[in-house]
Parts: C-alpha cells; sequence; structure tokens
C-alpha cells in the first residue's frame, strides 16, 4: 500500500500564525517521504504544504518564521505521530501539536479540536532513499 508522509525534522516552516481560534503553520518546502508498493525503497519529495488547527483552546504567542522543525509530535485523538504528519490529514476529537523548533528554547504548543493539511502544487522528486 502507498503511503506519504511529511518529515518534520529539516522541514522548514515559513510563518506560523495565530488568531483567538486557529494556529496556521506554513511548509514551504516541506520533506515528503513515500512508501511504494513493490518497492523496497523510499523516496524524498518536495512540496508546500499548510497545517490548520483549528477551535484553539489557548492561542501560543509565538508568531515567527521561518525556522526549521527539529520534530515533534501530534497527537490524535490516541494515535500519535511522532516527527511525522501523514498524508492525508484531517481530523476531529483531541489533537496536540507539540514542535520542537530549532534555536527556540520552548516547545511549540498547540491544542485544538480539528485539523487538516492542505498540500500545495506539485511534489517535485528529490532522491531515493535505501
Amino acid at each position: 500500500m502507498d503511503s506519504s508522509y511529511i518529515e518534520l525534522k529539516g522541514s522548514e516552516i515559513e510563518l506560523i500564525e495565530s488568531t483567538s481560534a486557529m494556529v496556521r503553520l506554513a511548509f514551504p518546502r516541506a520533506l515528503i517521504i513515500r512508501n511504494m508498493t513493490g518497492s523496497k525503497e523510499r523516496t524524498r519529495w518536495r512540496q508546500a504544504g499548510v497545517l490548520l488547527l483549528e477551535d484553539v483552546g489557548n492561542p501560543p504567542d509565538l508568531n515567527e518564521g521561518p525556522v526549521v522543525c527539529a520534530g515533534g509530535d501530534i497527537d490524535d485523538n490516541v494515535y500519535t505521530y511522532r516527527d511525522m504528519i501523514p498524508i492525508p490529514f484531517s481530523s476531529r476529537g483531541l489533537i496536540r501539536c507539540a514542535l520542537r523548533l530549532e534555536g527556540v528554547p520552548t516547545t511549540l504548543l498547540v491544542e485544538a479540536r480539528s485539523a487538516r493539511l492542505e498540500m500545495e502544487g506539485v511534489a517535485k522528486y528529490l532522491d531515493h532513499l535505501r
């Protein structure tokens, strides 16, 4: 079965926008890992995307960018995605996003009631991972 995900480690976050009800994380060149059915190798791609976290309880004060993500967790109800965001991703319920950012001493923590990932443009192939 084919699967794709954004690899958080090393992905640049161009902009972090925070309003009273929503947090928007813009990835201009997210690193995407694809696993293809029947292939032993994975491939790496780049594509722009936006992670929207809506119905946010306490929006963070952090409005900065660009920053590079050093990793983190996306908690989706009972599932935890460590250092990745699956593609496609859309969920409702208890969503928690905890990202470590290079050069920023505190973790970006957002708790929301819904989240969705919107990919933009066309993915560009980078290389094969062996």
